[in-house]
């Protein structure tokens, strides 16, 4: 029998929207995945931020979220999609440039400084070259920068100056992420080297982790009073938004192989096992430590498999996610909930969601964990190393350990130099955290707006009428928000 017919609808040249080289089914699966991450930002991490804060500061929180987003992908576009993914300026850092002309978005998906060579320079694994434009893989690789910095904001909530905030989001993407990105991502140092992060274990949580609670400290805490009882305005919502958060993460880690491959089909199946058996053991922790479960808890065990799964999802197998999800419902647990207790310096930092433990502990665990359960076979479908392979599975297993710990110590290092000066800077030109008598407002004196109509059939909230805030602060009315309530 011979071979059969393509299907016209399958076929490419058949307009001059189809080229040779694009595979429908890859593009189409690369920008649902893309789709599927930003949905984790707008609405999901804006839905849950605007839940688990204080009724006070609900709207304030839920736009730090949407604000980052929005000014990512202008400043992506811009100039920082070629610093993170186009040619070699540094060995950590990328040339800028505009990705927004037609010759160069509607052209084939390159990223020019991925071909490995051997050391005796024969080419080794050939350019990252995905069978659809580039104007694919600008939007996707855009939504992972937007959440990383929209994860960061969890550490910032509550008492950061929105215009501090504003400064702060393209300046950290510019000298932070690009760096992490392209280096482990884009060609750069670490990539050529071997370390592995597969969806953004180092590049996306622990920078957004260490960046964060480095932030934390140099914004200052929030009042005393909303650091003692901080409780969640609607933890329905908060349920609504992990949720998104939660079944978003098949595009964050089925979208990396580039393609609508078995790895992918891997990656998806591995990153719901660890999510599952994290959050099971979280809620087991609370239940046998503090006799209750805990809901926020639960979300919390969530994130962190989520988080520690990502850097191996598409390499480990479908046993050492268990592992992992156990491992990431238990340490980060343990460092939150006992380990912060004890240490002063976590205790002097103000970490609004404990974004830290979520995110930087748990993704710098599952980096590690990734060089320890890497399964060998798995590794060729990925990786550009040849032969790459887990500590567990012997051979040159163990020295992939040391590259895994070599590669999360520079994200920790450099995030934590770079947010520093980026933080200092801003502190120069606007202070970075709000004043105390408006930080007992919260979002009125923010923005002028609440994210709850109280008082009576939809009107705002007067201090002439009303006196009382539901904290028992009196204060007057200062102003009102730039969109007006008709």
């Amino acid at each position: 029998m011979g071979t059969p017919p393509i299907p016209i609808a399958y076929q490419s040249g058949t307009s001059l929207a189809v080229p040779d080289w694009l595979n429908k089914g890859d593009n189409a699966w690369q920008m649902i995945s893309a789709t599927l991450v930003g949905l984790q930002s707008v609405p999901g991490l804006v839905i849950l931020y605007g839940s688990i804060v204080k009724k006070k500061w609900a709207v304030n929180s839920a736009f730090m979220a949407l604000y980052a987003f929005a000014a990512v992908v202008i400043c992506w576009v811009t100039w920082a999609y070629k610093m993170s993914f186009g040619d070699k300026l540094l060995p950590f850092w990328g040339k800028a440039g505009p990705a927004l002309g037609q010759k160069f978005l509607l052209n084939r998906a390159t990223l020019p400084e991925t071909a490995q060579h051997y050391s005796t320079g024969g080419l080794e694994t050939a350019m990252a070259q995905p069978y659809y434009p580039m104007a694919t893989m600008v939007w996707f690789q855009c939504v992972f920068a937007a959440i990383t910095l929209i994860l960061l904001a969890g550490s910032l909530l509550g008492r950061m100056n929105i215009k501090a905030w504003m400064m702060f989001v393209p300046l950290w993407l510019t000298f932070s992420y690009t760096v992490g990105a392209f280096s482990l991502w884009g060609g750069g140092f670490l990539f050529h080297w071997g370390v592995m992060d597969y969806s953004g274990g180092y590049v996306i949580h622990l920078s957004s982790g260490i960046g964060g609670f480095t932030a934390a400290y140099w914004v200052g805490p929030r009042l005393k009073r909303d650091r003692e009882r901080f409780p969640p305005n609607n933890v329905l919502l908060t349920l609504a938004g992990a949720g998104l958060l939660w079944m978003g993460w098949a595009g964050f880690n089925g979208g990396d192989p580039y393609a609508a491959n078995i790895d992918s089909s891997m990656a998806v199946l591995n990153t719901n096992i660890c999510a599952a058996t994290s959050l099971l053991m979280w809620t087991s922790l609370d239940v046998i430590f503090f006799k209750k479960p805990s809901v926020i808890g639960a979300v919390q065990g969530m994130i962190t498999g989520l988080v520690c799964i990502t850097p191996g999802a598409g390499l480990v197998q479908g046993w050492a996610a268990i592992v992992m999800g156990i491992l990431s419902g238990s340490v980060p647990w343990f460092t939150m909930m006992i380990l912060h207790k004890k240490s002063k310096l976590l205790q002097m930092v103000d970490d609004t969601l404990g974004v830290f433990h979520t995110h930087a502990v748990a993704g710098l665990l599952g980096g590690i964990l990734t060089g320890l359960f890497a399964e060998p076979e798995l590794c060729n479908l990925f990786l550009p190393v040849t032969n790459s392979r887990g500590g567990v599975y012997g051979g040159n297993g163990g020295i992939q350990v040391g590259k895994q710990i070599v590669g999360g110590l520079f994200i920790i290092g450099w995030n934590l130099v770079v947010t520093t000066i980026i933080c200092l800077v801003i502190k120069l030109v606007i202070p970075l955290r709000m004043p105390d008598d408006l930080l007992l407002i919260g979002d009125d004196a923010a923005h002028g707006e609440e994210g709850y109509a109280l008082w009576g059939d939809g009107e705002k909230y007067d201090a002439t009428k009303h006196g009382n805030y539901s904290d028992e602060t009196l204060h007057p009315k200062l102003f009102t928000g730039a969109t007006q309530v008709v």
